[in-house]
């Protein structure tokens, strides 16, 4: 039970990035701290519907 979501950084509101999260584990929202290539630096990506 799986799901693919979609991860934004939280500065330049790009998605960037997708990543798997087992919904029944997981019920909140993914947050996760990755490289933004167009900002340069890590930052804080969230997961968007």
């Amino acid at each position: 039970m799986r799901e693919q979501v979609i991860l934004q950084c939280t500065d330049c509101k790009r998605r960037n990035y997708t990543a798997t999260r087992d919904k029944r584990k997981r019920p909140e929202r993914l947050e996760l701290k990755k490289y933004c290539k167009f900002e340069r630096k890590h930052t804080v990506h969230k997961e968007v519907r």
